[in-house]
């Protein structure tokens, strides 16, 4: 059985498509390793309709489905300028989340997300590619140091009340 994956840019009209995607995979990856407390308040800030409708209407944010035989399997949220979650300077791009779906992982659909990132900042000639990753996420981190990342600092995220370390990785384009 062949399998049809496809990436399609979110618009405006996906916001709710964008909402339940946001909840169930942010769930899915982190609800064993934090309290049902902060996870709910996250949730609840950081993946509103009106927040995601903000973030979707800003012309330096872009957001991109996977798509899996027409099922949403994930998706990548790219910023630049001044979207950007932490100053890195106008020669970069961000890749501030790429999500798969527990029953869509081990199939390199990360990898192709993480593929159409470096393809738009080749295109937009950025130099450098960064991401922040929670310092326990070792299934990421080891992912994105496959992909050529290296840990350049970290900076603080904030899990409802709950203070935690994301390291600031950084990979230079050709």
């Amino acid at each position: 059985m062949s399998v049809m994956m496809n990436v399609k840019k979110c618009t405006l009209e996906d916001v709710n498509h964008l909402q339940s995607i946001s909840y169930k995979t942010f769930n899915e990856t982190f609800k064993d390793q934090n309290s049902q407390e902060n996870m709910t308040a996250y949730l609840e800030k950081a993946f509103t309709v009106e927040q995601l409708e903000k973030e979707l209407s800003n012309a330096s944010s872009q957001f991109f489905f996977i798509y899996v035989n027409h099922e949403i399997a994930g998706y990548l949220k790219i910023n630049m300028n001044d979207a950007q979650s932490e100053d890195m300077g106008e020669e970069t791009l961000e890749i501030e989340r790429i999500y798969i779906g527990n029953s869509f992982q081990k199939q390199g659909l990360g990898k192709h997300l993480f593929n159409k990132a470096v393809e738009i900042a080749t295109t937009l000639n950025k130099k450098k590619i960064w991401l922040g990753v929670w310092e326990k996420n070792k299934n990421a981190i080891d992912f994105y140091k496959k992909q050529g990342f290296v840990q350049a600092g970290s900076h603080s995220f904030y899990m409802g009340d709950e203070e935690q370390i994301d390291f600031l990785m950084v990979k230079t384009l050709l």
